[in-house]
């Protein structure tokens, strides 16, 4: 049994996969301030909710964008199973061709994701990830990472405009029944879900016609529930895609 985790910007993804099978997906949330003691007891407490005894882990595998805290968790996750974790940086085979300007500058997040869709689903694809930041990656016909888009998250954006603003609610993330919107409630939710809905909806015709081809879209991240049922486009859900990518990278790394 392989213990995955991958550490966002608001987040921690944590998950079990055993023979390929994901046995859970949970979520701790990403604390600067935490211990690595802290870490541990969270890590710990997820895993006796699901009854997995910390020798029936035989590795373990890390994917972090939050440089300060990727040694404190690898720590954290040793004193739970007794073994060093792998983290997805340099030195790790993905197996993933990467045409970007500097390789090494990527987020082992998007090299993950990568990983499992072009696995998952072949290539031409195009990986829409829903976090703190909402990224979005182009795999092309002969499966190479060509590049991809940067956006402000729902939440951040959200942020901003409350914080920006004097007379603007903080609210919910429910879609409302109408696009155009009778009340400033609804017309925030409005904005924030259709307008982002629509945001993804134009880059992938934007995509598809820069490559030359109607490349497959896959979403994951936690939002993405929120926002993927609004768009136009067929686009794929995947909430798994970021913990089949770690384990496809750690048997990459560790089976002979």
């Amino acid at each position: 049994m392989v213990l995955a985790i991958d550490m966002g910007n608001t987040n921690i993804v944590v998950g079990c996969i055993e023979k390929g099978k994901i046995l859970f997906v949970e979520r701790l949330c990403t604390d600067l301030s935490k211990t690595e003691l802290e870490y541990a007891i969270g890590i710990k407490t997820v895993l006796e909710l699901y009854d997995i005894k910390d020798n029936e882990i035989d590795g373990a595998i890390i994917s972090s964008v939050v440089p300060p805290l990727t040694t404190i968790l690898q720590t954290a996750v040793n004193k739970i199973i007794g073994k060093v974790p792998m983290v997805v940086g340099p030195g790790i085979k993905t197996g993933l061709n990467i045409l970007m300007d500097n390789p090494k500058a990527m987020g082992a997040d998007l090299i993950v994701d990568s990983v499992a869709g072009i696995n998952e689903y072949g290539a031409p694809l195009i990986i829409i990830d829903m976090g703190t930041a909402t990224t979005v990656s182009v795999i092309d016909k002969d499966k190479n990472y060509i590049g991809g888009m940067i956006i402000p998250g729902l939440r951040v954006s959200l942020e901003s405009l409350v914080s920006r603003t004097s007379q603007l609610p903080r609210i919910g993330l429910e879609a409302p029944a109408k696009t155009i919107g009778k009340n400033t409630v609804d017309c925030m939710k409005s904005g924030i879900l259709f307008g982002n809905a629509s945001m993804i909806d134009g880059l992938i015709d934007r995509i598809r016609e820069e490559i030359g081809c109607e490349a497959k879209a896959v979403a994951t991240g936690g939002l993405a529930k929120t926002v993927i049922p609004l768009c136009k486009h067929d686009i794929i859900a995947d909430d798994e895609l970021l913990l089949k990518g770690l384990y496809l990278i750690y048997r990459k790394n560790t089976e002979k």
